[in-house]
C-alpha cells in the first residue's frame, strides 16, 4: 500500500532566516562514510550556514562508527557504547559523554542498539598553541552537579565540556523545573545547537513562538533573539552546543 498522507502536509517543523526547528516527524535518515550498520539524521551543517554539524546517530548492535574529519562531541541517548581511544575502552550507556580532539585516532562500537547526539566540529587554532593539547575527555553527565543559571535555582546547567584556550566549543544540559523561564530573551554571537531531550515547552526564535518537546531539534544562526520557557507537569532539558572563546575577526563564516 502507499503511504499515507501525514496530517495533510502540516508539520511543526520550520525554517528561517536565522534559525530551523526540526522536529521528528520530518527526520529522513541517511548513512555516511566511516560508519558500518549506523544510520545518521543530520540535522544541521553547513549548507544551511552552520559552522558545525549536528546529527542523531542511531546504532545497530555491533554498528561502528570511525574518526571524524573535525572535532567530536558525542552524548548518549539510549543504549550502550564502547568507545575506544588512547589505547583505552570506555564503556559509555545513558547521558554518557565523550571528547575527541581533532586528528585523534578512535573507534565507537554498539553494545546494544543505541542511539547518541553526535556534534562535530572543525578546530580553529590560535597562533603559537598546539592542538595536542586538547585532551580525550569522558564522563557521565549524572556525575556533575548542576549549577543555577543567574542565581535562578529552578534552572541547573551542567558543563559537559572543560573551558580553556584549547576548546573551541562548549556543550551543557540545561534542566527547567516546570514554568521556569530564562530571565531574558538572548541575542549573541554564538550560534546553537539544541536537542529537547525531556519535557517540552515554549521557544522564542527570531519573531516566532514555537511548542517544542522531546526529539526536537533547534539551531540558532548567531544574533536569532531566543528564550525558553517550560511548561507541563515535568522538568524540561536539552542539550545545547555553542562555539565559544575566539574572537568573531577570526572565525570563517560559512558560504
Amino acid at each position: 500500500m502507499p503511504p499515507q498522507l501525514n496530517h495533510l502536509g502540516s508539520t511543526r517543523s520550520s525554517r528561517k532566516a536565522d534559525h530551523l526547528l526540526h522536529t521528528p516527524d520530518t527526520f529522513v535518515r541517511t548513512p555516511l562514510e566511516g560508519a558500518t550498520g549506523v544510520d545518521f539524521i543530520l540535522h544541521i551543517g553547513p549548507q544551511l550556514g552552520a559552522r558545525f554539524t549536528q546529527m542523531t546517530a542511531e546504532f545497530a548492535a555491533q554498528g561502528t562508527l570511525g574518526p571524524s574529519p573535525a572535532q567530536r562531541f558525542l552524548y548518549v541517548l539510549e543504549g550502550e557504547l564502547l568507545l575506544t581511544a588512547n589505547g583505552h575502552d570506555h564503556r559509555l550507556s545513558k547521558q554518557s559523554f565523550a571528547f575527541l580532539p581533532q586528528g585523534r585516532e578512535h573507534i565507537v562500537r554498539a553494545l546494544t542498539a543505541a542511539r547518541a547526539a553526535v556534534i562535530e566540529k572543525p578546530y580553529q587554532p590560535i597562533a603559537g598553541q598546539e592542538l595536542a593539547r586538547a585532551e580525550v575527555i569522558v564522563g557521565n553527565e549524572a556525575s556533575i552537579a548542576p549549577l543555577p543559571l543567574m542565581g535562578d535555582e529552578a534552572l541547573g546547567v551542567r558543563s559537559l565540556m572543560p573551558d580553556g584556550p584549547c576548546y573551541d566549543f562548549a556543550v551543557n544540559t540545561m534542566t527547567y523545573d516546570p514554568g521556569a523561564a530564562l530571565a531574558m530573551v538572548e541575542i549573541h554571537v554564538m550560534e546553537h545547537g539544541l536537542l529537547m531531550l525531556e519535557g517540552g515547552g515554549i521557544y522564542r526564535l527570531g519573531d516566532q513562538w514555537y511548542p517544542v518537546e522531546a526529539g526536537d531539534f533547534i539551531w540558532m544562526a548567531p544574533f536569532c533573539p531566543q528564550w525558553f520557557g517550560a511548561l507541563g507537569k515535568h522538568p524540561a532539558k536539552y542539550l545545547i552546543y555553542k562555539d565559544w572563546r575566539r574572537h568573531p575577526l577570526t572565525v570563517e563564516k560559512q558560504s
